[in-house]
């Protein structure tokens, strides 16, 4: 895939440290602060799912009202953590 130049402002004290992890890691300044991008692109798209995914289910249980209480989740991982292999509880209204 094609790369493009982007101009980024930084302020004298962030650009030092960013040129001194560069040094450190024996990489240009571009490298460091395009993987930083990347890495910080991907922990919100990961966000945004997660919470999208919890929207979701609170939608699906205002419509149905299928739940698990925290007991019964609770008791299933504790079969789970102890080496059972076990279904999960069904849900219930």
């Amino acid at each position: 895939m094609a790369t493009q130049p982007v101009s980024v402002r930084l302020d004298e004290p962030l650009k030092a440290r960013v040129r001194k992890l560069a040094e450190q890691h024996r990489r240009p300044m571009h490298w460091l602060m395009r993987e930083a991008i990347e890495q910080y692109v991907v922990r919100e798209e990961q966000r945004e799912a997660f919470r999208k995914e919890a929207l979701d289910a609170w939608d699906h249980y205002q419509r149905t009202g299928l739940h698990l209480t925290g007991a019964e989740a609770d008791a299933w991982l504790a079969e789970l953590e102890a080496g059972n292999d076990v279904e999960p509880p069904r849900v219930h209204p």
